[in-house]
């Protein structure tokens, strides 16, 4: 998906929005990424219990990742690539997006024992990439 439709479909669908406020709830700085992507580190509110994860086009995470997210001579690194695909899946699914993923972790947890690798939306977004095994 083109970088700038993402971008306006996820404003359009609110998700962006309300990735900035729990930025803000959570007292995180965002600052501009690549490709249209917003970084908000030092999230530090127990859950979602995530090293990161995503909310439209903004990515919160973790200080413990934060080097995670450097670009290296290769580009993004696989981590923010990984957030990257699910900022596309809400610009497909907008606030849909929600229910619909917490239902495939539930379902995955139940199919596999761990929320992820049967997950519909992790596996295409790269469970690798994601840190999943």
């Amino acid at each position: 998906m083109k970088v700038d439709l993402r971008r306006l479909l996820n404003t359009l669908n609110l998700t962006t929005p309300a990735g900035l406020l729990l930025a803000r709830a959570g007292g995180c700085p965002v600052e501009h990424g690549p490709d249209g992507l917003l970084l908000a580190g030092g999230w530090t509110f127990p859950l979602p219990k995530a090293a990161a994860f995503t909310v439209g086009n903004v990515i919160l995470y973790r200080d413990r990742v934060a080097r995670s997210f450097l670009p290296g001579p290769d580009g993004p690194s696989a981590l923010l690539r990984h957030e990257a695909r699910h900022a596309g899946q809400y610009a497909g699914l907008g606030m849909a997006f929600l229910p619909l993923y917490f239902l495939a972790a539930g379902l995955s947890r139940l199919r596999t024992g761990d929320p992820a690798s049967g997950n519909v939306f992790e596996r295409l977004a790269g469970l690798e990439d994601g840190g999943y095994q």
